[in-house]
């Protein structure tokens, strides 16, 4: 399966383009935000489909928006941080509830239209099945006559 990431048109921090470079995982404070934004995803693969989890915690399964359109898987939501009228003074506040866009492009072997998904636990969770020609079958015995 290729999946491609696609970033929404946003700009990342240096450092996350200098890492992405060297293709490792680093954390600095300072420029955490831009991949703090954007929920991690974990991509499986079974004999029978894929299963897609998004990592959203402080959501609702309404916050949610996943389609599929011209062969893209879409996973996104618009929230908007709520101005904080309790008069309350953050020295650090590092809780964010941004909107996201994630795209993934999805291979032949996904049946779109059967695509099911679930919200529990601060994961959104996504089964996408494959096609049945595209399932692994069983070895079968050929006779010799």
């Amino acid at each position: 399966m290729t999946l491609v990431k696609w970033r929404n048109g946003r700009v990342p921090a240096f450092n996350y383009l200098v890492d992405e470079f060297f293709n490792r995982n680093s954390y600095h404070p300072i420029t955490s935000e831009y991949q703090n934004s954007t929920p991690a995803v974990n991509i499986q693969e079974t004999n029978t489909d894929f299963l897609v989890e998004v990592v959203a915690p402080g959501f609702q399964k309404n916050d949610f928006t996943v389609e599929v359109d011209n062969n893209q898987l879409i996973i996104s939501s618009k929230r908007e941080n709520k101005a904080d009228e309790s008069g309350v003074h953050f020295t650090k506040r590092e809780f964010s509830y941004a909107s996201f866009q994630r795209t993934f492009t999805l291979p032949e072997s996904v049946k779109g239209e059967k695509i099911t998904g679930k919200y529990e636990d601060g994961i959104l969770k996504l089964t996408l099945p494959k096609r049945e020609e595209a399932l692994i079958k069983p070895a079968r015995e050929i006779k010799i006559s």
